[in-house]
């Protein structure tokens, strides 16, 4: 058996390889062209909204959003995030109204709408969801120039890596900023609300 320690420094050292990733995808994204200044972030979509109804980029307009990318299987970045995310959005008050949290899965084949609706719902509800069709949801992803890997493990089943840091998209789907995995509270609200002050 592995002892603690050591799993606990292999999973530092995994979360913070996924932080890295983020940081060098926003380094780069213009050189690699990836998003044109101005322009939103990701493509044109068709997913299925967690409770099931159609959704498209749409859903990302009209109020700023954070926007993370995850899956339910996920043992530790995911859930962390999402509790924190219900946490500022109950700090932020009447003002959280002004914003969507979106939560899109990296994980389509096992996150289909209903348990990822049951899922996103034990954090707050008004996190939406977006899932689909495997193939549309990869195309959704390459869009966004997330990071994503299927992993397999050793009990023949599968984990995934993702991107941990959440987007910041201002009203027109604009990237505004990051809050990455290991921020403060503090600097977490903060870069909220100068989202939501504009």
């Amino acid at each position: 058996m592995v002892p603690r320690g050591i799993l606990i420094a292999l999973w530092v050292a995994a979360a913070a390889a996924l932080i890295g990733v983020t940081g060098m995808w926003l380094a780069t994204r213009d050189q690699a062209g990836g998003i044109a200044a101005g322009q939103p972030l990701g493509g044109s979509f068709e997913l299925t909204e967690a409770g099931g109804a159609p959704i498209t980029e749409a859903a990302l307009r009209g109020k700023p959003t954070a926007l993370f990318f995850g899956f339910t299987h996920c043992p530790d970045v995911c859930p962390t995030t999402l509790a924190e995310m219900a946490g500022w959005m109950e700090a932020l008050g009447e003002k959280a109204a002004k914003m969507k949290f979106v939560f899109m899965t990296v994980d389509p084949e096992r996150d289909q709408p209903g348990p990822l609706h049951d899922y996103l719902g034990a954090f707050d509800p008004r996190i939406t969801g977006i899932t689909g069709e495997p193939e549309k949801v990869r195309e959704t992803l390459d869009d966004f120039h997330v990071y994503y890997r299927k992993v397999a493990t050793e009990d023949g089943d599968y984990t995934m890596d993702h991107t941990a840091s959440i987007f910041l998209l201002d009203a027109k789907g604009r990237l505004a900023g990051t809050i990455s995995f290991d921020e403060s509270e503090a600097n977490a609200l903060a870069k909220l609300r100068a989202l939501l002050d504009g």
